[in-house]
């Protein structure tokens, strides 16, 4: 007896395969060069399969990203504030790197002008990385590493906001020593204190 095809694992066998070759075309040629039709011919599908499950190319590149990228339901949390915040940031230049490359900038600067797609982005993308900034430290403020008076919001710009004015001026994304010093001046204008986690023992080296 003839087994019948399965449809979900068939569409989730082309949706995968629109994926891949979005990813593909982008780390080719760049986002601006990216169609409809370039995708669906490299995903072997029909432009009416795209059609059927997003509106624009933006949209792919966000299921794209969103698939790529996924954010932890918690933050990282090794009682190093200044490791987990520039863990945060790492993984915010991976997202936008290559700069010549990444289908992050094009959705990014696409956004800008369709409103349906920016909400969508910020949703997504945006929204669940600062849910995951404010967590990591209000855990901070919870054992004293940071004030409890901090602005969050104020906090945010501090530790961002250089990135996103370097790729808006089109500067190098900051290397190792630069990260870590943007991370130290933030926390020094935050009032941070000991930033490193407390020894949950005692080390058995130290002087008693």
């Amino acid at each position: 007896m003839a087994r019948t095809p399965d449809a979900a694992r068939r569409s989730e066998t082309s949706r995968q395969a629109v994926l891949a070759a979005t990813a593909a075309i982008c780390a080719e040629s760049g986002y601006q060069r990216l169609t409809i039709e370039a995708i669906a011919a490299r995903a072997g599908v029909g432009k009416m399969t795209i059609y059927r499950w997003w509106p624009s190319k933006g949209a792919i590149v966000l299921d794209l990203l969103d698939q790529a990228a996924a954010v932890g339901i918690d933050p990282p949390d090794t009682g190093d504030l200044a490791a987990d915040l520039r863990s945060l940031l790492v993984e915010v230049i991976d997202i936008l790197t290559p700069l010549d490359s990444s289908p992050a900038i094009g959705l990014l600067a696409e956004s800008l002008h369709d409103c349906a797609l920016s909400r969508q982005v910020h949703e997504r993308l945006i929204r669940p990385r600062i849910a995951t900034f404010e967590q990591r430290l209000r855990r901070a403020q919870e054992v004293g590493q940071l004030p409890p008076d901090v602005d969050l919001a104020v906090a945010l710009d501090l530790l961002y906001g250089p990135i996103y004015h370097r790729l808006a001026v089109h500067l190098d994304m900051p290397d190792d020593d630069h990260l870590d010093a943007l991370v130290a001046h933030t926390l020094r204008a935050l009032g941070a204190s000991d930033t490193a986690a407390p020894p949950s023992s005692k080390d058995p080296a130290a002087p008693a």
